[in-house]
């Protein structure tokens, strides 16, 4: 596929202008490379500006552990994605939450619902090599890689383009584009150059992220223990680990990152307790801060935000790359669906992006409002919560109707559905 880079000795004052691509993605991330390929489908003039070199892979494929929502695997089976994978998948068969100190359980079972399976886990790693495979077999689309993003260029307000400002080490360029979408991630830099501004959240701990062996055959069974200082998750992976996620309260994070492996496996063992066994051994976590970051605003002129760029969220019911796919793919189905009806469509008309704005926000709004009521009502530490929590706990495994929207939700089916995420052979 295309690459670029500046020629040598090319400055702001002097930057070139490239012709006018359909789509610019700022950000090769999870939901920038997803939206690539989506869009490679319909044919558009695409370019994916990136921060890593042709064979890395950005910072976001560590070894988190993504859990793909039943929606998000049959879309990224049918954009040849999951087809990749080199590695295998852990089915979640099973769910399992619990709460430190409150009465109550919710026991959730794929085949009560028909299915085999609520999703699949997947070591971002492993992901972003099968997105990078996909990515290289694009013919269409243009990648400028190791290339940052540098601002926005003045363009007049009728202007059928977005002027967008690149640097790499050989200078500056200026790339135009019928649409820019923002997938840069949380502290985006195409946001801020928009102005839009954002709502944040300190959750008030921080999670450690890494691998686990037990005892015990891992069998399908994802477990979610919450506490004061945020949730123990354990998520059944492919390789016979799980993967774990273990909340740990922002005035002890520096003790726990100093632990030896051994005062660490018993502190989770601890926290966790015994559902899974004995814990054996871990990784070396990696760590990140629990925040809610939340863009004030979807889109701009020719622009849209998507991914961690519109909405970073507490990774409590693992929402969050299952949320940005939602996003991506449906703004490749809306560009489509005005393709097919006027093959000239402007992929960056004011209309268009109203209508993304629309049909994103129900789901938007209720992914939001579980992610981050459930990160809240199960840390607070409040004595009269207790009692509540145990009774919510209790009717979500009692209720039919309130648990069928809790599986509705962890399978991705929220509002208006992208046509990828639905079920081939339903």
């Amino acid at each position: 596929m295309p690459e670029t880079s500046s020629p040598p000795g090319h400055s702001p004052a002097a930057a070139t202008v490239s012709p006018v691509h359909d789509v610019l993605i700022v950000g090769g991330g999870l939901v920038g490379s997803s939206l690539a390929i989506a869009l490679d489908r319909i044919g558009l003039d695409v370019g994916l500006v990136e921060a890593s070199p042709p064979g890395g892979l950005p910072p976001v494929f560590d070894e988190r552990n993504l859990s793909f929502a039943e929606a998000t695997v049959n879309a990224l089976t049918a954009l040849g994605v999951m087809q990749k994978l080199r590695t295998p998948t852990g089915a979640i068969q099973r769910i399992h939450v619990s709460r430190e100190g409150d009465f109550g359980r919710v026991l959730l079972d794929a085949a009560a619902y028909g299915r085999d399976a609520f999703g699949q886990v997947v070591v971002a790693r492993d992901f972003g090599e099968a997105l990078e495979a996909r990515l290289a077999e694009l013919v269409r689309l243009v990648r400028y890689r190791p290339v940052r993003f540098a601002g926005l260029a003045d363009d007049a307000a009728d202007a059928p383009w977005r002027s967008v400002r690149l640097v790499d080490e050989g200078g500056e360029r200026i790339v135009r584009t019928r649409l820019l979408v923002a997938a840069d991630g949380t502290r985006s830099g195409v946001r801020a150059a928009l102005g839009i501004g954002t709502v944040e959240h300190d959750y008030g701990h921080h999670l450690f992220v890494t691998r686990l062996r037990t005892d015990r055959a891992v069998d399908g069974n994802a477990f979610e223990r919450l506490t004061d200082a945020g949730p123990t998750a354990l998520l059944p992976r492919g390789d016979r680990h799980y993967g774990l996620i273990h909340g740990v309260a922002n005035h002890d994070v520096a003790a726990v990152a100093a632990m030896p492996p051994d005062a660490f496996l018993q502190r989770v063992q601890g926290v966790f307790g015994w559902r899974a066994g004995r814990f054996l051994a871990a990784g070396t976590p990696s760590v990140y801060p629990a925040v809610r970051v939340l863009a004030e605003r979807l889109v701009g002129p020719r622009t849209v935000l998507m991914g961690n760029a519109a909405q970073t969220i507490h990774p409590i019911g693992a929402q969050g790359f299952n949320l940005g796919l939602r996003d991506a793919l449906t703004l490749a189905e809306l560009v489509a669906a005005a393709r097919a009806a006027d093959a000239a469509a402007d992929c960056g008309a004011p209309t268009l992006l109203e209508r993304y704005v629309a049909r994103r926000q129900e789901d938007r709004e209720r992914t939001l409002a579980f992610s981050d009521g459930l990160a809240r009502l199960t840390s607070n530490p409040t004595p009269l919560m207790r009692p509540l929590r145990s009774i919510g706990l209790f009717a979500i495994g009692r209720v039919p109707s309130l648990q069928a929207a809790v599986v509705a939700g962890a399978l991705g089916y929220r509002g208006a559905v992208p046509a990828l995420c639905r079920r081939t052979d339903a």
